[in-house]
């Protein structure tokens, strides 16, 4: 391809609305444009990108045994009805009606339509085991899109369902997938880790995600989600999902009764201790949180975090947030109290379940809100001065340093973004469905499912957040949109035009995926499009040719060597 013919405009800034690096080269380099919030045009250089991407994932997939079928992207309603995710999927499946007035939905996930074409196509344990997948476009009406291609609300994804008679086989389906996952990432360029995490809407009993992770210190950081791993016996889990043992710390306040005391201006856990001269592990915080429109009071000890996911997923919830103050107005008037938030405590409210982490099960004589403003409880007890409420879980975030619940030894913590997620759905879908086969015995079951995803434009951004420098990306060879492009330092020298089209043309004839920078640019213009778009190799034929010598440059590591116009092809023939 020549440069001067390519559709491709790369700038000299980088846009203004982009945060992280990944958004910001790939504008800058011409691969995306923005069409509206979250919503992004691939240009001819991304879709090569994706292209690739999308053929080592289906070259993996079809080793595996999966088979790959499309299906609608506008999907009816009776389904999502049918799985009971209609009214409770959220505000991120985008609605829509027909002519006919009939409902419909743009596709989040194809949960719901991969059971219906199971339950018409397979009848009988004999088609068992069964993988189907494709690779389609998604739409999620994200609330914040942000970070590109990273949350955007539409976006490339190969799912993936696979459907066995019983959980044994499921097991099979499960470890097939995930050694396949593991093999596309590390085509792809990407090393990954495997962990734990939360299934979210999709439900399912265990679930797993690929993380690529990201250096802390690096610029712009688009780690989405903490990763907490234990690097003694290998333990990794997504932080809405990781769990962990306590070191020793205070839990007795060391009250001698129980008193309520005027507590001023301590709306804060760290005023509130500073006040009385304790730790903040003998105070036990309580909470309000709104989870699909109902309140919950969550305790939990003062020096800990709640983990929102945690906390929505004991009440099957599909959004949380933070209560405001008029809505804790409304709590305190209708319990008959008049507090403030920092001065909350469980007794007497009205209208809101509680729940307890169980961080406070150890705490004695303790402190705690008594909705009342400025003042707290000290001294407190379970089961005599306040009611341990029935329902207690971990809803507590890990920390860096917690112990391991495995082996005991200390968590580490880094940053990672979610590029592929695999399921065991179990009979969610098949139950709610009726969904079932003929197994061995004759007894109609419902079907084992598995769900496992990748996100095929979430993964392009993913290598760009790994892989660049500050003059640009720098694109793993197996899914760069070339590999190698020739740059004669000035169109006007015959010579270095004549050997630059010949190594393109010998380059072309090999097959070779190359770029000619053709255009009536200067030098240092050329050679920084090339660091900026990515491409693996660059040959630059300038002066040098004089002496039959070109310019060899490995965008990875920098490195330049001065060889000849010969060598160069051989160079680029042996890496093909």
């Amino acid at each position: 391809m020549r440069m001067s013919k390519l559709f491709v405009q790369t700038l000299r800034e980088y846009p203004s609305d982009a945060e992280v690096i990944s958004h910001k080269l790939l504008v800058r380099a011409g691969y995306i444009r923005k069409l509206t919030n979250g919503i992004y045009n691939y240009l001819p250089l991304m879709q090569r990108v994706l292209h690739k991407i999308e053929n080592i994932v289906r070259e993996e997939m079809n080793n595996a045994g999966a088979q790959e079928l499309l299906m609608p992207f506008v999907q009816p309603s009776e389904l999502w009805l049918e799985s009971g995710r209609w009214e409770v999927y959220g505000k991120e499946l985008m609605r829509l009606k027909d002519r006919h007035n009939r409902e419909m939905c743009l596709g989040p996930t194809h949960e719901e339509v991969i059971t219906s074409v199971a339950r018409e196509g397979i009848r009988s344990y004999k088609q068992l085991p069964i993988n189907l997948y494709q690779i389609q476009s998604k739409f999620r009406d994200e609330i914040r899109p942000r970070f590109g291609l990273l949350r955007g609300r539409e976006f490339i994804m190969k799912d993936a369902y696979s459907f066995d008679a019983d959980e044994a086989e499921l097991d099979k389906s499960y470890e097939i997938m995930a050694k396949a996952y593991k093999k596309i990432f590390e085509r792809c360029g990407l090393e990954t880790k495997m962990v734990q995490s939360d299934s979210g809407a999709i439900g399912g009993s265990v679930s797993h995600e690929f993380m690529v992770l990201i250096n802390e210190d690096s610029e712009n950081n688009a780690g989405e989600n903490d990763v907490f791993y234990c690097s003694e016996c290998g333990y990794s889990a997504n932080s809405n999902h990781a769990v962990s043992n306590l070191e020793k710390a205070q839990t007795d306040g060391g009250f001698t009764s129980a008193q309520i005391k005027n507590t001023p201006n301590t709306a804060t856990i760290t005023e509130l201790a500073d006040y009385l001269q304790i730790p903040p592990s003998v105070i036990c915080k309580c909470l309000i949180y709104v989870i699909d429109g109902k309140y919950v009071a969550a305790l939990i000890r003062g020096d800990k975090t709640v983990e929102e996911t945690k906390l929505m997923n004991e009440f099957q919830g599909n959004e949380i947030r933070i209560a405001r103050n008029d809505e804790i107005e409304e709590i305190m008037a209708n319990s008959g109290f008049n507090a403030v938030a920092g001065f909350i405590g469980p007794k007497g409210l009205k209208g809101v379940e509680i729940i307890a982490d169980k961080t406070v099960l150890e705490l004695k004589n303790f402190v705690i809100g008594i909705n009342q403003t400025d003042k707290h409880l000290t001294g407190a007890n379970w089961g005599i001065d306040v009611e341990l409420p029935v329902k207690t879980a971990d809803i507590r975030l890990v920390e860096e340093n917690d112990l391991c619940c495995d082996c005991g030894a200390k968590l580490k913590v880094t940053k990672g973004i979610e590029v592929g997620n695999i399921f065991k759905l179990g009979t969610k879908y098949s139950k709610a469905m009726n969904a079932t086969f003929t197994d061995k015995d004759g007894q109609e079951k419902p079907f084992i499912m598995g769900c496992y995803g990748i996100g095929i434009s979430r993964t392009a951004a993913a290598a760009v957040e790994r892989h660049h420098d500050d003059n640009g990306i720098i694109w793993p060879k197996s899914i760069a949109p070339y590999l190698v492009t020739v740059v004669p330092v000035s169109d006007q020298d015959e010579t270095q035009m004549k050997v630059a089209e010949e190594i393109y043309n010998k380059l072309l004839e090999k097959n070779v995926e190359v770029l000619i920078d053709d255009r009536a640019e200067r030098a240092g213009v050329k050679l920084k499009d090339a660091d900026l778009i990515g491409i693996p190799y660059r040959i630059t034929v300038g002066k040098t040719i004089k002496d039959n010598l070109v310019e060899f440059k490995t965008r990875q590591n920098g490195e330049v060597e001065t060889i000849t116009p010969d060598e160069a092809v051989k160079r680029i023939l042996d890496l093909v």
